[in-house]
């Protein structure tokens, strides 16, 4: 609902400032009130709108600033072909080796758009050329829900024991940069970004802070776990309901560790997994 809003104000041309009243919006979309507030509420809480007692919800830029790159209907035909590949895959429906004819005649792709497609994947690790460069074979990537879990597990015991390494060091100009794009994440990128981008924000947010650690071992492990879940997290990312919440404890992680607190960044840091962990597993017991 939050996106098809998105899709209103665009089409509406509305500008920063705009009052967006919620019968405006459920009469535009044809649906009952009740799912628009709880919508605009969620666009309130990433920054697209803003909400002020007593007048109602207000557009906090130009809609014509508001694109979503991959939650349209399908208009980057080369997009809409990647995420049917990854969820197809994900889902058992596409395995073994293929071809690029294969790609472009199943998805129905130009030959130009299927190598593009496949190059992209290639490049972040999801396929790879079979010897002999005949043909394509998808990398191994965690396809089902025990395995996710699993991966979360793993990540519960590797991420939070980096901050207590003894070489430990705050990268501050990385600090930075990385309090920048969450921050950003919660003034409406979070609805706006694409999913690749969204989970590459996400993950090397990760990456650099076992980075700090000064161990190269503990690192690797974690960007193998990344390149492994890529495909399993581009589903999740579809309902981005519960990112602000995680975008927020990125930030207090943040702020945990630059105050010197490692020990109790660290068991934040394991509880955070955790949460998340079974919000996308369904898995619910403690660990």
């Amino acid at each position: 609902m939050a996106t098809r809003l998105v899709d209103l104000f665009r089409r509406s041309g509305l500008a920063e400032g705009a009052h967006v009243t919620e019968q405006w919006a459920a009469d535009a979309l044809e649906v009952s009130r009740t799912p628009v507030r709880k919508a605009m509420l969620f666009l309130t809480e990433v920054g697209i709108l803003d909400r002020v007692p007593n007048r109602g919800f207000f557009l906090t830029r130009d809609a014509s600033a508001l694109a979503r790159p991959d939650l349209g209907d399908g208009e980057d035909v080369e997009q809409t072909a990647y995420f049917e590949i990854a969820d197809d895959h994900v889902g058992g429906r596409f395995t073994g080796s293929f071809t690029s004819a294969d790609i472009s005649r199943r998805y129905r792709l130009t030959p130009r758009q299927a190598d593009r497609v496949l190059s992209r994947m290639e490049a972040e690790d999801l396929v790879r050329r079979k010897a002999g460069g005949r043909g394509w074979e998808f990398q191994h990537v965690m396809a089902t829900a025990e395995a996710h879990d699993q991966s979360y597990r793993f990540r519960m015991i590797v991420e939070p024991a980096a901050l207590l390494e003894p070489g430990f060091t705050v990268d501050a100009e990385a600090f930075a940069r990385h309090r920048q794009q969450q921050e950003a994440l919660l003034h409406g990128d979070i609805l706006l970004l694409p999913r690749a981008e969204l989970f590459q924000v996400n993950a090397t947010f990760h990456e650099m802070l076992v980075g700090c650690s000064g161990n190269p071992f503990l690192l690797d492990a974690v960007r193998r776990q990344n390149r492994l879940r890529r495909l399993i997290e581009y589903r999740h990312q579809v309902d981005r309901s519960r990112l602000a919440g995680q975008a927020r404890e990125h930030l207090r992680l943040l702020d945990l560790v630059e105050g010197g607190d490692l020990k109790k960044a660290s068991a934040f840091l394991h509880r955070h997994l955790n949460e998340v962990r079974s919000v996308k597993t369904g898995v619910v017991d403690e660990a």
